[in-house]
């Protein structure tokens, strides 16, 4: 998931991606926006990684996060009724949170693993953990069936990120 507080450490976090991961571009406001599409969209296609973008479908996106369009669809999962409402719509792909605490909602009440292994087992698509993610972390839920794990911070502070 790109964010803007990130700042320049979003093409660090890119380069450190694994090959076959994916990318949620989410710089909705950001006055650059299309410059900074262009070169994500750049990175991503010469690493071999996934792009979606957020919102509204972006030139060159394989597809969007909560948003409608072509190609791969996800959604932000934060309930079991949004669970069902992201299948209603026809989600390939939910990214549930918070799991843990995270500074992108802070003070943000979290999941846990507990409540994640809920949503899984009612989960129609396959389910991303985001929120205070590491691998470390995803390493510890893998017994909920969650598929992969997102995150921002995760890419450019932990050294054990990928």
């Amino acid at each position: 998931m790109t964010d803007p507080r990130l700042g320049d450490a979003l093409w660090t976090a890119l380069e450190r991606l694994p090959r076959g991961a994916g990318v949620v571009f989410r710089h909705y406001d950001a006055p650059e926006r299309a410059v900074l599409w262009a070169r994500v969209r750049r990175i991503a296609r010469r690493r071999g990684l996934m792009l979606m973008s957020a919102g509204e479908p972006l030139r060159g996106a394989d597809g969007v996060h909560n948003g409608r369009g072509t190609g791969l669809r996800s959604r932000a999962v934060h309930s079991r009724r949004e669970m069902v409402a992201a299948a209603r719509e026809g989600a390939d792909v939910v990214f549930v949170s918070p799991i843990f605490a995270t500074r992108s909602h802070p003070g943000a009440r979290t999941l846990g693993r507990m409540r994640l292994a809920s949503l899984v087992g009612a989960a129609p698509m396959p389910v991303i953990a985001l929120g205070g993610m590491t691998a470390a972390r995803f390493a510890s839920l893998k017994m909920t069936g969650v598929y992969g794990w997102a995150g921002i911070d995760a890419w450019i502070s932990a050294p054990d990120a990928d």
